[in-house]
């Protein structure tokens, strides 16, 4: 409705309504639609929640407001509705429909909330973000992580998201500060993890695998710098993130010349552990060899898609 609207006039304002009821908060749905149509004008209206109605008993109602709202009375109204020519006629404006009956897309923004997992050819990219599943694999040093990481994209045919920090740490690894960490360092390795996840879970299928994430850059912080970081944790957001996957130490340690030693991987991988107990996370632990690990991956995350 949007694209079809742009094509027929010069300006085009778009409201979004918003009462408590509705559940994703409206700053997120304004910022789908500033990044998918930032030409156009974004207003945002609180409303009563008894005016959120399709009947047409209360158009003149939506009629006045929306021209105290804007300060004038627009020329035209798209919608996909019967509503939208009482509505308009309270405003004295033309009214386009558009695709009433769902000819071009033979599906209603009802159907794809209701189940959009079901639906997700219809999201757009930002929005595919919002709703994909984020499974995170953490875990000490040479335990797998990565394998399953990228043997679980394989599976689902989708996204993955590579560790950052490793990157990091290989351009340094020949220089004189190859063993001293600071805190900005973390800082800039949880930012640019946070960047590269939102970036591919617009491009994932349902879910994203995520090979760590920015809870994960705490800890290391932890190994590296000696304490926990409580201003690198506002960088952390474990909401989002339905499952994390700890991957045991029960595998032979590989040193590839990036690693401390395996006489750390116990250790860190406790710490991992209790971070996850204490935050309440849901997460469970794979061990044994890589099919055994990927068949328990996949049995969980299989659960929380038939959830949906």
């Amino acid at each position: 409705m949007i694209d079809y609207a742009l094509e027929r006039v010069k300006q085009l304002t778009i409201i979004i309504c918003q009462t408590e009821k509705y559940k994703i908060p409206v700053e997120i749905r304004a910022a789908w639609i500033r990044e998918l149509y930032p030409q156009v004008d974004l207003k945002i209206l609180n409303h009563d929640p008894s005016l959120d109605s399709v009947s047409t008993t209360i158009s003149k109602k939506w009629a006045d407001l929306t021209i105290k709202f804007l300060g004038f009375a627009p020329d035209v109204v798209f919608s996909s509705e019967k509503y939208g020519e009482t509505y308009a006629y309270h405003m004295g404006c033309k009214h386009i429909m558009v695709d009433e009956k769902r000819i071009n897309f033979h599906i209603s923004g009802t159907e794809i909330r209701k189940n959009c997992f079901k639906y997700w050819e219809y999201l757009p990219a930002p929005v595919r973000a919002y709703y994909a599943k984020r499974i995170v694999v953490l875990g000490a040093e040479s335990t797998g992580t990565t394998t399953l990481a990228r043997d679980l994209s394989k599976y689902y045919q989708t996204a993955w998201v590579p560790e950052y920090g490793r990157f990091y740490y290989e351009g340094k690894m020949n220089s004189k500060a190859n063993h001293s960490w600071t805190s900005d360092e973390f800082f800039h390795i949880a930012g640019k993890q946070n960047e590269m996840e939102e970036a591919l879970a617009k491009q994932c299928d349902k879910i994203i695998i995520c090979d760590t994430d920015a809870l994960a850059t705490t800890i290391w912080h932890k190994r590296y710098v000696g304490y926990k970081s409580k201003d690198l944790e506002k960088l952390v957001n474990t909401k989002n993130h339905a499952l994390y996957i700890l991957t045991n130490t029960d595998i032979p340690f590989k040193q590839d010349g990036t690693r401390d030693g395996q006489h750390l991987r116990e250790w860190m991988n406790q710490l991992f552990l209790d971070e996850l107990k204490s935050r309440k996370l849901n997460y469970i632990v794979v061990r044994g060899d890589k099919k055994t690990r990927l068949n328990r991956a996949v049995k969980e995350i299989d659960s929380l898609l038939k959830l949906d």
